[in-house]
């Protein structure tokens, strides 16, 4: 009876087998908090282990040093937005739908990921470096520039947008409007106060950025076609 129960015993206290997908994307969801509150200098690997149920040496086995597990989070934080923007399908919609959906997608993403927001002001704070070595990155976010100059080039075609517009401008408008919505919302609201960060005052800051830029690519003539889906 007692050799019973001790084998009992002993198959209870076996560990349960995890599945090495899941860990690393468990630590790469945990690693992203850690990065993105702290920075990487400030990051603990250990934070990260205790927070994820595994040991530093498992977290070194699967990306190297702590180094190569920040430019791997920065990777799937630009996978992640890169994969929202394909999902759009704006091939499928007249040019002014197509980018008032990719304006508001971006606005509205930044916003649900802050900690995106915070991992590109950190890697800012690097000049960039972890984002150099990576071609990873480079490949992510070419398509983007790609997308956006379809559609440019679908509302020139059409008439509807003006001449003399370049897709890596228009990308850096989206993304500076947008940006600067979460990385400066702190400031901002305790000098002027929250109300633009209610969710109601989110939704007008969506649609006016939008607006702010269909208004800036539309042609004078063609203004109050954003107004129908807008008003």
């Amino acid at each position: 009876m007692r050799e019973a129960t001790e084998v009992t015993k002993s198959k209870e206290a076996k560990p349960a087998v995890r599945d090495p997908e899941g860990v690393r994307r468990d630590i790469l969801t945990v690693a992203m908090e850690e990065f993105s509150q702290n920075g990487l200098s400030g990051a603990r690997i250990d934070e990260i282990a205790a927070r994820t149920k595994t040991s530093k040496r498992m977290i070194y086995y699967y990306f190297g040093d702590k180094e190569g597990l920040y430019q791997r989070v920065l990777e799937e934080a630009y996978g992640k937005v890169r994969g929202g923007e394909h999902d759009l399908e704006l091939d499928a919609l007249d040019p002014i739908a197509a980018l008032d959906k990719l304006c508001r997608f971006t606005f509205d993403h930044h916003r649900a990921n802050p900690d995106f927001i915070r991992m590109v002001m950190v890697e800012n704070i690097h000049h960039g470096r972890h984002m150099q070595m990576s071609k990873t990155i480079r490949d992510l976010n070419q398509p983007a520039i790609e997308e956006l100059e379809k559609v440019l080039r679908r509302g020139q075609a059409d008439g509807l947008f003006r001449e003399g517009l370049t897709p890596l401008e228009l990308h850096w408008q989206i993304s500076a409007l947008s940006f600067f919505n979460v990385s400066n919302s702190a400031t901002f609201s305790l000098i002027f106060g929250g109300d633009l960060f209610t969710d109601e005052g989110q939704r007008r800051l969506s649609r006016h950025v939008a607006d702010m830029v269909l208004r800036y690519v539309l042609r004078p003539d063609h203004f109050d076609a954003i107004l129908a889906d807008n008003s």
